[in-house]
């Protein structure tokens, strides 16, 4: 059974992945972390950090995947230390000091993404220094992968969902060259973003997002240890939804049991969750020029997630839930939720917790509301406007 890897930005991020059906998470310290801009975790969030997911009997990975200039060499070998005596699952290196520092204190490591591995013997030198897993660059092809497997009998994690960069596996200088930002020291401003303006149209060069649904099962047939997603910086309900999504997916594939209704489905949602498009990008050929955005690239945020259920009180027979955008009474919405059905509700009606008045609509962000609802519903339950229905999506 391959691993479902999921990030997490902080606490509340990595509960959710875990929750949702995650096998491990990766998550970033304060510091040596190439996300600097996400919330991160602090020495002892880490240290909780890998409690909770080991009452789980799943598994945190810290990133320390940053290049490493000389000032930033300070308190590195105290830090691995620190990490060791946690308990930490691995941590996920990019720079060859790193490595042999983890090494050096018996800390398993995964070589990052950054490192642009792409082929067995690279591996094989890396394994000579101590490296037990790969998380090979997402320009990685199946020929590739097929190769390196077979080379070296490695264990390989592939990002199957998520942002890609324009550079190869994140070797840009453009961020440090605009502003000053060290993409490679965790300050990427995501220049690739930006739109350019020209004597003709606006112009842009950036990515599609990576979706990898349609190759998943080859994936697995090949051998691929760790399925990785991006996304330390996004939301808990983009977290929550894509974890769920290929949590399904892998399951139903290693049981035999996915249909090409569920494989539709499931594409909907993903295809819906983010702002961008998504691709399989490298794996199965080169990618083309639909697989980026050049001009007339637009992004347009759904409000599908409505809000999270914070508490059920099995007396009153109703849901507590935080409010994360607008809804109405008389909307048809969808629970989702750890270890549970997708469950469609039509809402009856909206009580202020704070007030109990009665409301036609919850329009206050992170407002606390109760819904009139007979069963149980589990805290960390997600409230999403229900788009897609399953048994019409052929």
């Amino acid at each position: 059974m391959p691993e479902l890897l999921a990030p997490a930005g902080d606490m509340e991020r990595l509960q959710i992945a875990l929750l949702y059906g995650a096998d491990a998470v990766y998550i970033g310290g304060r510091d040596f972390s190439l996300r600097a801009n996400a919330k991160n975790f602090s020495i002892e969030e880490i240290a909780a950090a890998i409690k909770f997911a080991h009452e789980l009997n799943k598994k945190v990975y810290v990133t320390v995947n940053i290049i490493f200039h000389e000032e930033n060499l300070d308190n590195l070998e105290e830090y691995l230390i620190t990490l060791k005596k946690f308990n930490v699952d691995a941590v996920i290196v990019s720079d060859i000091i790193g490595v042999n520092l983890a090494v050096k204190h018996g800390l398993e490591v995964i070589l990052s993404t950054q490192s642009s591995t792409l082929n067995y013997e690279a591996i094989k030198f890396w394994q000579s220094l101590g490296v037990k897993r790969f998380v090979l660059a997402r320009e990685a092809s199946r020929e590739d992968i097929i190769k390196i497997k077979k080379e070296t009998k490695a264990s390989i994690e592939c990002f199957i969902h998520g942002a890609m960069c324009t550079s190869i596996s994140g070797k840009c200088i453009l961020s440090n060259y605009c502003t000053n930002r060290d993409s490679n020291r965790g300050g990427c401003a995501q220049i690739c973003r930006w739109v350019f303006k020209c004597d003709g149209p606006d112009f842009t060069f950036m990515s599609k997002d990576l979706n990898m649904v349609s190759y998943l099962e080859d994936m697995i047939n090949i051998g691929i240890d760790s399925f990785k997603v991006e996304g330390r910086m996004r939301s808990i309900y983009y977290i929550a939804t894509v974890i769920m999504c290929y949590r399904h997916l892998i399951d139903s594939i290693i049981n035999k049991t996915l249909t090409e209704k569920d494989q539709k489905y499931y594409e909907n949602i993903l295809n819906r969750v983010a702002n961008r498009e998504t691709k399989p990008q490298f794996y199965h050929e080169f990618p083309g020029v639909s697989e980026s955005y050049f001009n007339d690239r637009t992004e347009e945020s759904n409000q599908d997630f409505l809000g999270i259920v914070l508490d059920y009180d099995s007396k009153c027979k109703r849901i507590l839930l935080e409010q994360r955008n607008i809804f109405r009474v008389g909307d048809l919405v969808e629970f989702i939720g750890p270890n549970m059905e997708v469950v469609t509700y039509t809402i009856k009606k909206i009580i202020a917790a704070d007030t109990l008045e009665e409301l036609e609509v919850a329009r206050h962000p992170v407002m606390h509301v109760y819904l009139e609802y007979d069963k149980y519903m589990p805290k960390y339950a997600m409230m999403r406007t229900k788009i897609f229905d399953k048994e019409n999506v052929l």
